[in-house]
C-alpha cells in the first residue's frame, strides 16, 4: 500500500475531527472551532495534511483529503476541528509522473501560503505554523503611518542581523528583531525616514552546501537570505523566541517601534526564484506541489534559469500572480509594511514563455491594486538573463533602483574622462531616463553603494574585489566596481591616503544628498563600515558583514558630515523638487532655473577635455536662496570663478572637519566676482540670497 493511497491514512481512534473547508483563502486560517487548511495543486491526485507536535520529524496525524469532498477546481481544503494557533503542519502531495512534474508522496512539503515556518530546512524538519491574524489582533486594526511624500524620503538599506550582531552593538540578543529596536535612536539622529530591510521572509537555505571558509574550514552561511521558501512567513532566524510562530509578533513589534519613531519600513521581496534551486535542488514546497505551474519550464519540462539561482518563478501565470499579490497584501495589512523593493524585477515582466515585455499584467496589478495604492513600490529593473529596464519600468507609481546613477557617479569621482554630461543627468534626477515617459525625478532611487557590492569605505580603498573568504577562489562577485584604492590597496596608515579616502567618501555622500530623486544610503556607510574588500558578502555571517559600532567614534568626522548633509537636503526644497529642470528662465529677466558652468564661469562645454564642472540653481527655485555647486573630480586643485554677489560657504569636502560643513547661516561669507580654490576630489556648495534677475 503506497503512502498516497487514501486508505493508508484512514482516520484512527485518535484522528482529529474534520469537515470540508471553504477553499478560500489559501493557507491556514483560524476559523470557528478550528483551522481551515487550503492548498492549490492543479495536477495532484492525492493530498495529505500532516499535523505535528513537538517532534517535527514524525506527524501525530495525517489526513487524506477526499477529492470529492475536499477539492474544488484546483484547490484542496479541509477544516480541522480543535486546531488553533501554534499548530505545526505540512503536506504530502502525489500526482502523475512526466516532464516538468516532481510529485513525491514521501516528502513533507511547506505550504506556499504559510504565515510562519519553524524547524530546519536542511535537515528536512521545516514545518509550517498556524498563526493568528495580526491585522486584527485584539479586535482592532492597527494603522500604518500616513503616506509620506516620496520626495522627502531618506532610505537606509540594512540587514536585520548584521545591524546588531557585533558585540560592540551593546544590545541584548544581538541580531534579532528586538535588538534592532534598541538602535532606532541612531537612525533618528541620522535623519533616516525609511529603512529597507534585506529579505525577512523565510529563507530556505542557511548553511550553504559544500562551501566552507578556506581559512577556518567552517561551513558558510547564507546571511542575506535571497533564497526564499516562504513568501508570507517572517523569518524565524531573527526571532528572539523561536517556535510556534512567535517571529511574526516580534517583527510586528519592530515595525510598530519604527513607526512610532516616524520611520517607514520597506522590505526586499524576492519573487523571482526560490531555494529549490535547479533540477538537482531540494524539493521543499513549490516543486512538489505543482512544479509546472509555479516555475518557468521549457518544452522538455526542464527549469529555465533567468535568475542565476537555478529556477525562475512563472510570475505571469495567474496562480503565481495571485500568490504575489496575496503576499504583498498580507505584508501590507498584517505587518504594516510601507514599501517593497522587488529583487530582479525584470522577471515580473517576463511572459509565461520567458520573453521580456515592456510591461506585464502583474506589474500593472501591483501598481493598481486597491490595497497597495499608498505603498511605495521599487523595482530592481534587471535580471540575469539580459533583462535591463532602467528607465523603462512601466507605470507612474514604480520607482527604480537607478543602476546608471551608481555607475556614472562612480566614474565621475574616479576621474574618468567624458562623463560630465552623464553626471549632470544623474545629479538632476536622470531626465534622460524618466522625463520622456512623463515620470518625475522621484522615479529614481539614487545610490552609490548597496548590499550587493563594496561598502562606501571599500569603494575608495580597493581597486579590486577580495572575496577569497567566500570559498570560490575570488571568482564570485562583479569585477565591474568602478572603484579606486587612492594609491594603496586595502588598509593603510598612510595619512595622505587616509585623508583622500575620507574626502572621497564625503564627496560621494554630498553628491547623493544634493541629487534630485530619492537617496538610498547603505547602512554603515555613514561611519565607514568595511567588508575588507569583499563585494559579495552574502555568505559572511561574521565580522566581515556585522556592523562594528566602535567605528562611530573612530570615524566621527564622517558621521557628522553625513548627518549634516541630510539636514542640508531637508533645508533646501529644490533638492526635493518633483519636476525636472528646464534650463530656461521662468519669466523674462529671471535667471534660468539651472545653469551649467565650466571652472571659468562660462557655459559648460560637455565634450571638452576638463573634468570639473559647476551648476547654479536660481533663487526663485529654492525659496529665494540660490545654490552654487562646484565639482572637482580631478587629482589636482581646481580654480573656479565665482559669479558676482555675496555667497556663503555651506559645504567643502576638501576641508577637514569642522570646516567641511556648516549649519545654515554659520558658514563664512565669500565675495563673488573672484575665484575660489577647490581641492582634488572635492565638492563645494555655496548659497546666496541675492536678486532673482539675470546677471548682466
Amino acid at each position: 500500500m503506497t503512502p498516497s493511497s487514501p486508505a493508508a491514512s484512514s482516520p484512527g481512534p485518535n484522528s482529529p475531527s474534520i469537515r470540508p473547508g471553504a477553499f478560500l483563502p489559501l493557507g491556514a486560517h483560524v476559523v470557528a472551532h478550528g483551522v481551515q487548511f487550503s492548498l492549490f495543486s492543479r495536477h495532484a491526485t492525492h493530498v495529505r495534511l500532516c499535523l505535528f507536535g513537538d517532534d517535527l520529524a514524525h506527524p501525530v496525524a495525517e489526513i487524506a483529503l477526499d477529492p470529492d469532498a475536499h477539492r474544488q477546481g484546483d484547490v484542496w481544503s479541509v477544516i480541522v476541528e480543535g486546531a488553533g494557533p501554534g499548530q505545526r503542519y505540512a503536506y504530502r502531495v502525489d500526482g502523475p509522473k512526466g516532464p516538468g512534474l516532481h510529485f513525491d508522496p514521501e516528502r513533507f512539503l511547506i505550504d506556499p501560503y504559510a504565515r510562519a515556518i519553524t524547524g530546519e530546512v536542511a535537515k528536512g524538519t521545516a514545518r509550517c505554523v498556524v498563526v493568528e491574524d495580526l491585522a486584527t489582533a485584539g479586535g482592532r486594526v492597527t494603522p500604518r503611518n500616513g503616506p509620506r511624500r516620496r520626495q522627502d524620503a531618506i532610505i537606509y538599506e540594512v540587514h536585520i542581523k548584521a545591524f546588531t550582531a557585533h558585540a560592540s552593538a551593546g544590545v541584548a540578543n544581538g541580531g534579532t528583531y528586538r535588538a534592532f529596536i534598541e538602535k532606532i535612536p541612531h537612525l533618528k539622529e541620522l535623519g533616516i525616514t525609511a529603512v529597507e530591510f534585506l529579505p525577512i521572509h523565510q529563507c530556505g537555505e542557511r548553511t550553504i552546501a559544500d562551501r566552507v571558509d578556506p581559512d577556518t574550514g567552517e561551513p558558510l552561511t547564507n546571511l542575506w537570505g535571497y533564497q526564499p521558501i516562504g513568501f508570507f512567513a517572517v523569518d524565524e532566524w531573527y526571532a528572539e523566541k523561536r517556535g510556534a510562530g512567535r517571529q511574526a509578533a516580534e517583527f510586528r513589534e519592530l515595525v510598530d517601534a519604527l513607526h512610532a519613531a516616524d520611520i517607514d519600513v520597506y522590505m526586499d521581496v524576492v519573487f523571482n526564484h526560490t531555494a529549490e534551486r535547479g533540477e538537482d535542488g531540494p524539493t521543499l514546497a513549490f516543486r512538489g506541489i505543482d512544479n509546472a505551474v509555479y516555475y518557468h519550464v521549457d518544452g522538455a519540462g526542464k527549469l529555465r534559469d533567468m535568475t542565476g539561482c537555478g529556477n525562475t518563478l512563472n510570475c505571469n501565470h495567474p496562480v503565481v500572480s495571485d500568490l504575489i499579490i496575496d503576499a504583498l497584501r498580507y505584508w501590507t495589512l498584517d505587518m504594516r509594511i510601507d514599501g517593497f523593493r522587488f529583487d530582479l524585477a525584470c522577471v515580473l515582466n517576463r511572459d509565461r514563455h520567458g520573453n521580456l515585455q515592456s510591461a506585464s499584467c502583474l506589474v500593472d496589478r501591483i501598481a493598481e491594486d486597491p490595497i497597495l495604492r499608498d505603498v511605495k513600490i521599487v523595482a530592481e529593473p534587471w535580471d540575469l538573463a539580459g533583462g535591463y529596464q532602467v528607465g523603462g519600468f512601466a507605470g507612474g507609481r514604480w520607482a527604480e533602483w537607478n543602476g546608471r546613477y551608481r555607475d556614472d557617479v562612480r566614474r565621475f569621482w574616479r576621474g574618468d574622462p567624458g562623463v560630465k554630461g552623464d553626471f549632470a543627468n544623474r545629479l538632476t534626477g536622470s531626465p534622460d531616463l524618466y522625463q520622456g515617459s512623463g515620470r518625475s525625478p522621484q522615479a529614481s532611487i539614487n545610490f552609490v553603494t548597496a548590499h550587493d557590492g563594496f561598502t562606501l569605505r571599500d569603494l575608495v580603498s580597493y581597486a579590486e574585489k577580495h572575496n577569497e573568504a567566500n570559498g570560490e577562489n575570488n571568482r564570485d562577485g562583479t569585477n565591474h566596481n568602478l572603484s579606486t584604492n587612492c594609491g594603496v590597496e586595502g588598509e593603510t596608515e598612510d595619512p595622505i591616503v587616509l585623508m583622500l579616502r575620507l574626502r572621497m567618501q564625503k564627496s560621494y555622500l554630498a553628491t547623493l544628498f544634493v541629487s534630485l530623486g530619492i537617496p538610498m544610503l547603505l547602512g554603515g556607510d555613514e561611519f565607514g563600515r568595511t567588508q575588507a574588500g569583499n563585494n559579495n558578502a552574502y555568505c559572511q555571517d561574521n565580522a566581515i558583514s556585522w556592523f562594528d559600532w566602535t567605528f562611530i567614534e573612530e570615524n566621527a568626522e564622517l558621521l557628522r558630515f553625513c548627518r549634516g548633509m541630510i539636514r542640508f537636503r531637508n533645508a533646501h526644497r529644490v533638492l526635493r523638487r518633483t519636476t525636472f529642470f528646464t534650463g530656461r528662465a521662468a519669466a523674462k529677466g529671471r535667471q534660468p532655473d539651472i545653469a551649467w558652468l565650466d571652472p571659468a564661469g562660462r557655459p559648460q562645454e560637455w565634450q571638452g577635455d576638463g573634468l570639473a564642472l559647476a551648476c547654479r540653481i536660481a533663487p526663485c527655485e529654492n525659496d529665494g536662496v540660490g545654490l552654487l555647486m562646484l565639482f572637482n573630480p580631478a587629482s589636482v586643485t581646481q580654480r573656479f570663478a565665482l559669479p558676482a554677489g555675496e555667497w556663503r560657504l555651506c559645504v567643502n569636502t576638501a576641508n577637514p572637519s569642522p570646516r567641511d560643513l556648516f549649519e545654515p547661516g554659520e558658514g563664512p561669507s565669500v565675495k563673488g566676482g573672484g575665484y575660489v580654490q577647490l581641492g582634488q576630489k572635492g565638492i563645494m556648495v555655496l548659497t546666496d540670497s541675492g536678486p532673482t534677475t539675470a546677471a548682466s
